[in-house]
């Protein structure tokens, strides 16, 4: 297990996170590419009204990182686009009115190794 895996649950108990918004960090969280099955799972919770809370408020709070944190954002965005597609009809009304939230991230920039890594946002 590496170091990073142990700080990672160590962070999770101590601000004790239930498993829906561990399963949301870890998305977001993972250095390579989404997994198809978790953001399944992810999108199935969406349907009990305490995890889809647990859901969204940790994606808002995920879309609200910026500079080197740029893939929580992308990957956000990820799982959200696939949660409106395939959870729960309240991520599509609450994206809704949340829309400029959303909006406000066209203008999403960090530059990392003379890239701007915010065009992937």
């Amino acid at each position: 297990m590496s170091i990073s895996t142990i700080r990672r649950q160590v962070k999770n108990v101590a601000y004790n996170f239930s498993d829906t918004q561990v399963k949301v960090l870890n998305f977001s969280n993972d250095p390579w590419g989404p997994s198809t099955a978790l953001m399944s799972e992810i999108a199935d919770l969406t349907h009990n009204p305490m995890s889809f809370t647990e859901i969204m408020s940790m994606l808002w709070k995920r879309l609200n990182d910026h500079g080197k944190n740029w893939r929580h954002v992308y990957k956000s965005l990820v799982l959200l686009d696939y949660l409106i597609k395939c959870g729960s009809e309240k991520v599509a009304q609450q994206c809704r009115e949340n829309i400029y939230s959303i909006e406000t991230l066209k203008d999403f920039q960090h530059i990392e190794e003379n890239r701007d890594q915010g065009m992937n946002v």
